[in-house]
């Protein structure tokens, strides 16, 4: 594995894919973005993409098998996210918000929790994360930003 900043990216679902290029491209950081179907993605030599199995996982487990301390994953997936966190990579979800060793262990048991409310209570609609916004994507800028200069300045 080299030693340089990689950005790997659970890519089906997230809404600011366009963003994660343009940092990128900024910071001339390799991105990797990782699916289960093929999409577009910029002709570019620091952007590459993996299509994966549609088995359950798949991409999940292929940027976990891929992250070391050098790696910036993004992802809204809980369950990746604390694999990705014990590895030591750094990992922000679309919506800007970074997951921590602090923070990881109350995410996964707040998912847990909304998990059993949803299966209780079929009848009733108990909601989801709210819309995805303009602060959510002008927050993730930010935060990818931060977090790559930090890693080129700290290693």
């Amino acid at each position: 594995m080299t030693d340089a900043i990689q950005i790997l990216v659970d890519a089906d679902a997230c809404p600011v894919k366009d963003e994660i290029y343009r940092v990128a491209d900024r910071h001339a950081v390799a991105v990797v973005i990782v699916s289960n179907s093929p999409f577009w993605v910029p002709d570019h030599p620091l952007v590459s993409r993996v299509v994966v199995s549609d088995a359950f996982d798949a991409a999940d487990d292929y940027i976990a098998e891929r992250t070391s301390p050098r790696t910036i994953v993004v992802t809204s997936d809980i369950l990746l996210a604390d694999r990705c966190v014990k590895a030591g990579a750094a990992v922000v979800g679309s919506n800007g918000k970074s997951f921590t060793a602090d923070s990881i262990g109350a995410a996964v048991a707040t998912r847990a929790i909304m998990a059993d409310l949803r299966a209780g209570m079929r009848t009733e609609n108990i909601g989801g994360p709210p819309p995805f916004g303009k602060a959510d994507r002008s927050r993730f800028l930010s935060s990818l930003d931060e977090i790559l200069v930090r890693l080129k300045r700290h290693g």
